[in-house]
């Protein structure tokens, strides 16, 4: 019974071929927009969360300077050595310590030049910031302290000054100061601002102090929190500790700040789901408008057919027969239409995600649901029309023209 009705419901979709691919159209819209915008969405979290992290573990920042809305604070004195050795001595948490200083300078090698970002730091930088050495070696601990003019090179620079050259242990000139290379790091890509993490010149804190800036003054800090700690505990003993050696007063502002990089990434992960969120619902209506659609058709199909469901009451098929025909007519059209609206809008993501250079995240939880939807749709919107056909009465059905 239940197979001679699908059996029966499919007919009646192949012999009306066009008017059912155009009633299942606002279905396949509907269920394609909202799985390419999910996946789509997905994809663009899983990029920015790549790229957040791409700026090291479990990451602190430190800067001189308050809230950016306060003008109070704009003549921040930086860090000094001191500082960084409270940090290092008096927070637990705090795995790894990496004071920096930076600076934009003009590389030179032979007749080529780039302008380059020159970063001054210990040897604990690679490892906070997450880089790796490909060729070569990085600084040493004694290194990274002292005023020696060696440098580790970023994969953009040995591009522009090398091409396929090797250049460990050659020397370029880095503003006026002549430096020797003794690394190479590994390509990490662009970050989360779209800033090149490997246009970069990395050299001993005291060398760029001395002899680029001039200066003892410690930029930026960045700590690497210990994997059994919490980030945000460490941060508010970080903040204690440098309102204490600043002097800040009681109920002034910090004239610092401490970025939690994890908070950060949570932020923006929890802002990207809610915008996907709200693009799949609004996409979501045109599956709405795609039942409406259905709905209507299978109404002027009952009315087309009149005569022969007159025929089938009058021969004897039950009411509820009839019904379940018309329901399955209008749930089969609903799920072809969801099965073709998943495969376009995966093949659509996946063009998409391609072209914006984000992964292809697919969620299977998300295609159940809008392919449930989907059936739902049918039976919501089928069961009208279905009801009307199964309440006909014979005679009258008949004597339809």
């Amino acid at each position: 019974m239940i197979w001679l009705t699908i059996v029966m419901a499919l007919r009646e979709i192949r012999r009306n071929t066009l008017r059912s691919i155009l009633t299942m159209l606002g279905i396949v819209i509907g269920v394609g927009a909202v799985i390419a915008l999910t996946t789509i969405g997905a994809g663009a979290t899983a990029k920015v969360t790549q790229d957040i992290s791409k700026l090291g573990d479990n990451l602190l920042i430190i800067s001189p300077g308050g809230d950016r809305r306060s003008t109070g604070f704009s003549q921040a004195s930086g860090f000094t050595k001191d500082d960084i050795s409270a940090i290092q001595r008096e927070v637990p948490g705090a795995e790894q310590v990496a004071p920096t200083v930076s600076s934009r300078a003009l590389v030179v090698w032979g007749n080529k030049n780039w302008q380059s970002s020159v970063t001054g730091s210990t040897a604990a930088y690679l490892d906070v910031r997450s880089y790796a050495v490909a060729k070569g070696r990085s600084l040493t601990d004694v290194e990274g302290g002292s005023g020696q003019p060696l440098c580790v090179l970023g994969a953009t620079v040995v591009k522009e000054l090398f091409g396929s050259a090797d250049p460990l242990g050659e020397s370029i000139r880095v503003g006026k100061v002549s430096c020797e290379i003794i690394g190479v790091l590994a390509a990490k890509g662009q970050s989360g601002m779209g800033q090149d993490q490997d246009d970069i010149v990395l050299m001993p804190l005291r060398a760029v102090q001395r002899r680029l800036l001039g200066s003892n003054d410690i930029q930026q800090v960045y700590v690497s929190v210990a994997k059994n700690r919490n980030t945000t505990r460490v941060k508010g003993q970080i903040e204690a500790l440098l309102r204490d050696r600043r002097k800040v007063a009681k109920d002034a502002e910090d004239d610092f700040n401490v970025r939690d990089m994890a908070e950060i990434a949570a932020t923006v992960t929890s802002a990207t789901g809610a915008l996907t969120a709200l693009l799949g619902a609004i996409a979501a209506v045109s599956l709405l408008v795609g039942g409406i659609g259905i709905m209507n058709i299978m109404l002027v199909n009952v009315t087309e057919r009149t005569r022969e469901i007159g025929i089938r009451l009058a021969i004897g098929a039950l009411a509820r027969e009839v019904l379940l025909q018309f329901l399955v007519e209008s749930i089969a059209l609903s799920m072809l239409g969801g099965l073709l609206g998943v495969g376009f809008g995966l093949a659509g993501s996946y063009a998409v995600t391609n072209a914006l250079k984000v992964p292809f995240v697919v969620d299977p939880t998300m295609l159940m649901l809008a392919f449930g939807v989907s059936a739902f749709i049918g039976v919501a919107f089928g069961f009208l029309p279905a009801q009307k056909a199964a309440r006909l009465n014979p005679i009258e059905a008949l004597r339809h023209e």
